[in-house]
């Protein structure tokens, strides 16, 4: 929330009409201060407060006129007088005017007389000002995605016409020339439009296949001739500081680059395959805050479970799931959590995708020495409270990590396995003692992305008998019992917010493992099974990743279909 209001003023919106006690606002207070971030944003993240609440009484403060933009049609004409790189920066957006001439300017922050006074000077004509939250200036800014879809094949095509005339040249000369440069950042601005997580440019016999994943989904974007495939490689190297000569061995990189008024920190592979290089590329906001657990996707219950795990002062917690389900942003919400001024949080990561003030981040650089296991020998010496390691890749790695939590502190990390309860014979195959695993293991967090249903195009429907017979025999088969399925359920209908998907955006499924005396007893039993742990954990009331999802489906959160697709996987 960007709006910047006196302290006093908000403390007495808060505090002094009984919305949250002192001591509550004094600590979120003390954390803003500290960590950089908004007093309300706090609040509201911790579930004191909603935000509707809180833009009605800016609303009121501001004397100025509450606006939703979602799902408004907005003339092109007006869309056209502010172009989307000034909009995005200045956080503004022009929705429509009036018969008086005023065009109508919607803001998150409508104190910045500066931006006001800037878009009037702009577009040559007076504003009225309208207050609106962030996710309607992103829809609005989505309109502007739509001409940016429309513009994208047409560079495309010319710049691929200009080509031609390159043939001639050198990789590394074709590479800086303005076509390719074209093709290339035509190709970044469309991802970014369409809040895509990863691009992949895929070469194949004939042609060069773009695909996106946009919300965990792969689609193919256009189709390219091969012919230019080597010079865009070649920039995307250069771009990424990686050598243009090496065809013949994988290549990790690193860049930043900006588009449509937002910075994108954005991670490039290489990879050497039949018909020529791969490239696969991971686009993170610079901008992206460590997010809460409810806004991760997680049920009360969930996160109760899990605050009460992190009150612990040693141990193991650890997160799994497949790569892209989402773990990484979870213990960083979870260090969001336990960042106080009395504990020396340190991390060891490849690579550091959030950057969180007052903790001591380390990237693993294999060059230099630095890997997992060094790294987090180092780390030890530095006198941590809380260690967090990027991902436990190996025996070295798990040994080090088990005998830190043994040892007074609290390690958090991510590991590959598709449960929860699979995390326990991970560690043993990693030769971790059993004993050990069960002194060491507090909480094991497993996890899966689904797509959410979109909040613009929602609706119920009950499903036909042959239907929901169809949906409880495929969970009976991955879970093994009968599972209730509602009558009720809900889906999108798809608008042109969700490019008619029916989907918005991601939220998490998650299975929490909490080990108490009983489970750890279990581990270090000569037969333990796998099995067992399952069983025993389900009658102490685990919730399992499907049970979860097929709740947040009842709940219009999801759909019983996008649970099945991503369980499967």
């Amino acid at each position: 929330m960007p709006l910047r209001l006196p302290v006093d003023k908000i403390k007495e919106f808060l505090v002094d009409t009984g919305l949250v006690s002192p001591e509550v606002f004094q600590l979120a207070q003390e954390d803003a201060k500290r960590t950089g971030q908004d007093l309300v944003d706090i609040l509201i993240s911790r579930g004191f407060i909603s935000e509707d609440y809180v833009y009605q009484f800016y609303s009121d403060y501001f004397k100025t006129p509450f606006i939703k933009l979602r799902g408004r049609l907005i003339k092109k004409s007006i869309l056209s007088l502010l172009p989307e790189e000034i909009a995005r920066l200045r956080r503004v957006a022009l929705f429509d005017k009036d018969e008086k001439g005023f065009v109508y300017l919607a803001m998150e922050d409508p104190g910045d007389l500066e931006a006001i006074n800037f878009v009037q000077k702009y577009i040559n004509a007076p504003v009225k000002v309208f207050l609106t939250t962030s996710k309607d200036l992103n829809y609005v800014y989505s309109l502007y995605g739509k001409e940016v879809v429309e513009d994208f094949k047409k560079v495309i095509e010319d710049n691929l016409k200009e080509t031609v005339r390159l043939k001639m040249m050198g990789e590394k000369e074709v590479a800086e020339e303005m076509p390719i440069i074209n093709i290339v950042d035509a190709i970044l601005a469309y991802a970014i439009s369409l809040n895509a997580s990863d691009i992949h440019i895929e070469v194949m016999q004939d042609v060069v296949l773009i695909r996106f994943r946009i919300d965990g989904v792969l689609s193919e974007m256009l189709r390219i001739p091969k012919e230019v495939h080597s010079a865009i490689v070649a920039r995307i190297k250069i771009l990424a500081g990686l050598k243009i000569d090496e065809h013949r061995k994988p290549q990790d990189g690193r860049m930043r680059y900006e588009a449509l008024g937002e910075a994108m920190d954005i991670r490039v592979s290489i990879m050497p395959t039949f018909y020529g290089e791969k490239v696969e590329m991971r686009l993170l906001r610079a901008t992206a805050k460590p997010m809460s657990f409810r806004e991760l996707g997680m049920l009360d219950e969930t996160v109760q479970i899990v605050e009460e795990s992190i009150k612990k002062t040693y141990g193991m917690l650890l997160v799994t799931g497949p790569t892209g389900s989402g773990k990484t942003t979870t213990l960083y919400s979870i260090l969001n959590m336990l960042n106080k001024p009395e504990v020396n949080i340190v991390t060891i990561e490849d690579p550091i995708e959030y950057d969180i003030r007052y903790v001591n981040q380390t990237q693993i650089n294999p060059q230099a020495g630095i890997t997992f296991a060094t790294g987090l020998r180092a780390i030890l010496r530095q006198d941590p409270d809380i260690i967090m390691i990027g991902e436990i890749r190996d025996e070295e790695t798990a040994e080090i990590a088990v005998h830190s939590a043994l040892t007074g502190h609290l390690v958090l990390s991510s590991l590959h396995t598709n449960d929860a309860s699979t995390a326990v014979p991970r560690l043993i195959d990693m030769k971790v003692p059993a004993f050990l695993v069960a002194a060491v293991l507090n909480t094991v967090i497993a996890q899966r992305l689904v797509r959410r249903v979109c909040k613009d195009c929602i609706v119920s429907y009950t499903p036909d008998s042959e239907t929901l017979e169809s949906l409880r025999r495929q969970l009976k088969e991955i879970e093994g019992e009968d599972v209730e399925v509602s009558k009720v359920l809900y889906r999108g209908a798809g608008c042109p917010i969700c490019n008619y998907s029916g989907y918005r955006g991601q939220l998490g499924i998650f299975e929490v493992l909490s080990l108490d005396e009983d489970l750890r007893r279990l581990v270090n039993k000569p037969d333990f099974s796998l099995d067992a742990l399952k069983n025993l954990a389900k009658q102490k009331g685990m919730v399992t990743m499907l049970e979860d999802g097929i709740r947040k489906a009842q709940l219009g959160m999801t759909t019983v279909e996008e649970v099945l697709r991503v369980i499967r996987e």
